[in-house]
């Protein structure tokens, strides 16, 4: 009867989707144009807030 919880499940997958971004982010500052475009499709697949992220990062138009 043991299991993690949603709640647990939930707080998993986030911290993952925060570790991705952070990778993703340090990528980001040595990419070429082509290479951004893909960084921008893994986020937008990543997570829903995808818009939010992009136009911090100033890739909301890729």
């Amino acid at each position: 009867m043991g299991g993690i919880s949603n709640r647990g499940k939930e707080i998993k997958r986030r911290r993952h989707r925060r570790q991705k971004l952070a990778k993703l982010a340090t990528k980001l500052k040595k990419a070429k144009e082509s290479e951004k475009v893909l960084i921008a499709e893994k986020v937008r697949n990543l997570t829903p807030g995808a818009g939010v992220i992009l136009a911090a990062w100033g890739l909301s138009d890729k």
